[in-house]
């Protein structure tokens, strides 16, 4: 199989050499990417997560938040020495096809990451179709919520196929919306605080669970809380719409992860110091039990429903995006049929993986809404999680691997190349310890057993995905061969 290699590409905002198209529009500066980033580690975990992690470890939820946020951090560093080294879209899918060269290792890498968007773009797309319901007082009961939530969707590749300049416009307009209900939920707890109504003392109290090693608590808290710190890998697959990637990938994602962290600190403080553990953990909507005991005059009841329509369809714009992205970007490698890399000329925009991830969307949610039942539902993001752990894993490994390679010559457009680029290089070890860290909140003493059984039946489906690809790439071969022959041309 041919497969072509980052010196292969022409200069920004050209058709790659053997593209089925225009190359993607470059649109990203500085600002952009780190809205994006904030944008999409904002997301719906810490609305749905603040609860589940006090009441496994007790008051001192940040702890796990902090943890959590060093092992993404290393993984960071791991994706950002790649990402400079390789400005290219399909993330860790193509990291993987560069340092191991198996069809089907990547194919499963590509499959997982396109499994984990997908899931948390459907189950958001869901969860934002319910507080619209709510909002509204509209009584359409589960056909309204399928309805509401696959017409949701259909916008989203509507606002994808337009731009991604448009889509990163919405992306702002959703993410200074997330960001202001957060910062309400602080503001409250602090101002609670300050009133002396709140008992702060909690904050440093560690509690597990009877027969539960505060060890063992504090992993499982941390896995939870990995899925809250999730969303900067998925910026790597905008790197063909990012103007000079390799400059400014790396200090804008590492400050978009210490922005988010310390909102999510803040967060789980007032959270803890305003609410009982029990009863915060107890409840579907922990911030909103916040605000009711902090500000009980503050009209919460209507205003939250919004808030967290605009959150979670941030969180599903984005997987959308990244998504389409992947898959364009692994078509373009051959890793998938070509077909999939075909652009819009005008817009260029990846129209056919757009249309493709759409479709699978719009299955999964009836699946979601219909179908499965609420354990299996609320399982999703934990699988999530967990699928992008095994990938972590995998890339932390990749940039060890990548390191004895130098980068591709920088193509100047005339046929002719400048030398490599400089690239970002990650302290020596981290990657050791990223590969290490991932690895070990894979274990079965950081994840609950259901979401192993969703993430087998995923893969197992990608296999079967797998084989059909190869047939496809094999027949395709098989076409070139006999086009190309000179004896069947001459025969």
């Amino acid at each position: 199989m041919s497969l072509p290699s980052p010196g292969e590409e022409t200069a920004a905002g050209s058709a790659p050499q053997g593209s089925t198209g225009p190359a993607l529009k470059r649109v990203m500066g500085s600002k952009l990417l780190l809205l994006f980033i904030i944008g999409d580690v904002l997301g719906t975990g810490v609305y749905a997560l603040t609860g589940q992690i006090a009441g496994e470890i007790g008051g001192a939820a940040w702890a796990p938040i902090l943890i959590a946020f060093i092992v993404a951090t290393v993984t960071a560093l791991s994706y950002l020495e790649l990402v400079t080294k390789y400005p290219q879209a399909a993330g860790a899918a193509l990291y993987t096809h560069k340092a191991f060269g198996i069809h089907f290792v990547t194919f499963l890498v590509t499959f997982a990451v396109l499994c984990s968007g997908i899931t948390s773009a459907s189950t958001a797309s869901k969860f934002l179709a319910e507080n619209f319901l709510v909002g509204f007082n509209l009584g359409w009961g589960q056909f309204g919520v399928t309805a509401v939530a696959v017409s949701f969707v259909l916008l989203l590749a509507v606002v994808n196929l337009r731009g991604v300049g448009e889509s990163i416009k919405f992306n702002v307009f959703l993410t200074i919306v997330e960001l202001t209900g957060l910062l309400i939920v602080i503001g409250i707890g602090f101002w609670a605080m300050g009133q002396g109504n709140v008992d702060f003392s909690r904050v440093m109290v560690f509690e597990t669970a009877e027969g539960k090693s505060v060890f063992l608590a504090l992993t499982a808290a941390t896995s939870l809380a990995f899925f809250s710190m999730v969303g900067f890998e998925d910026s790597v697959n905008m790197a063909e719409e990012t103007r000079d990637p390799a400059r400014i990938f790396p200090k804008v994602m590492l400050s978009g992860l210490g922005i988010t962290v310390l909102i999510y600190v803040l967060v789980s403080i007032a959270a803890v110091a305003v609410v009982p553990v029990g009863q915060l953990s107890a409840s579907q909507t922990p911030l909103l039990e916040v605000v009711q005991t902090g500000a009980p005059g503050f009209p919460i009841d209507v205003v939250y429903p919004f808030l967290s329509i605009f959150a979670v369809a941030n969180t599903a714009l984005i997987n959308m995006l990244m998504a389409s992205r992947l898959l364009y970007g692994m078509a373009r490698q051959e890793v998938l049929p070509r077909p999939l890399a075909l652009v819009l000329s005008g817009r260029r925009t990846p129209w056919a993986a757009i249309l493709f991830t759409t479709a699978i969307a719009v299955g999964l949610i009836i699946l979601v809404t219909n179908v499965m039942g609420p354990q299996t539902v609320s399982a999703l993001g934990g699988t999530t999680a967990l699928l992008l752990l095994c990938v972590f894993t995998v890339v932390n490994i990749a940039c060890i691997v990548l390191r004895r390679h130098p980068p591709d010559p920088q193509p100047d457009g005339g046929g002719g190349s400048h030398p490599p680029r400089k690239t970002f290089r990650s302290p020596g070890i981290t990657p050791y310890f990223g590969a290490l860290s991932c690895a070990f909140l894979v274990g079965p003493w950081a994840q609950d057993p259901i979401e192993y059984r969703i993430a087998g039946i995923l893969l197992a489906a990608g296999v079967v995905l797998w084989f059909f690809t190869w047939l496809w790439n094999r027949a395709v071969k098989a076409k070139r061969t006999r086009f190309t022959d000179p004896e069947e041309l001459h025969g």
